[in-house]
C-alpha cells in the first residue's frame, strides 16, 4: 500500500513541474512526473520544492530502480551542499493534520496561480 495522496501533494507536483516548464531535468523531454529525492513518507520534505524535481516518466522509474545513478546525477545538478542540507531536513520530524495540510494545499495553489499569471514569477517553497 503506497503513501496516500490528498491535495497538498497534488498542488505540490503542479508547483514542481511548473517551476521546470514540464520538462525532465535529466533527458529534457516532457517530464510528467514530479519525482521526490527523499519519498513522500518524510513529512519534513515531502512538500518541499527542493526535494523534488521533474522527470519523465522513463527516467523517474530508471532513478527509482537505480538510487547510486540518481544520486550522482543529484549531485551534479544540485551539489553536494544542497544534498547536505536535503539530507538534514529529511531526517527532521514533522507532524501533520488536516489543517496544515490544508494549508500547504492553499500555498502551493496560490503560488501556482501566481507563476501562471506571470512567468517571471518565481514559486516559493512551502518549507
Amino acid at each position: 500500500m503506497g503513501v496516500k495522496r490528498d491535495q497538498a501533494d497534488i498542488w505540490f507536483s503542479k508547483a514542481v513541474r511548473h517551476r521546470d516548464k514540464h520538462l525532465c531535468q535529466y533527458c529534457g523531454g516532457e517530464g510528467s512526473d514530479s519525482a521526490h529525492i527523499y519519498g513522500r513518507a518524510k513529512k519534513s520534505t515531502r512538500w518541499s520544492m527542493d526535494n523534488a524535481l521533474c522527470l519523465c516518466r522513463y527516467h523517474h522509474r530508471y532513478f527509482g530502480e537505480n538510487p547510486i545513478a540518481f544520486h550522482d546525477f543529484l549531485l551534479k545538478l544540485w551539489g553536494s551542499g544542497h544534498m547536505e542540507i536535503l539530507r538534514d531536513k529529511a531526517n527532521a520530524i514533522m507532524k501533520t493534520n488536516k489543517e496544515l495540510r490544508a494549508e500547504i494545499s492553499k500555498h502551493y495553489r496560490e503560488e501556482v496561480r501566481a507563476a501562471e499569471a506571470d512567468p517571471s514569477y518565481k514559486i516559493v517553497s512551502y518549507n
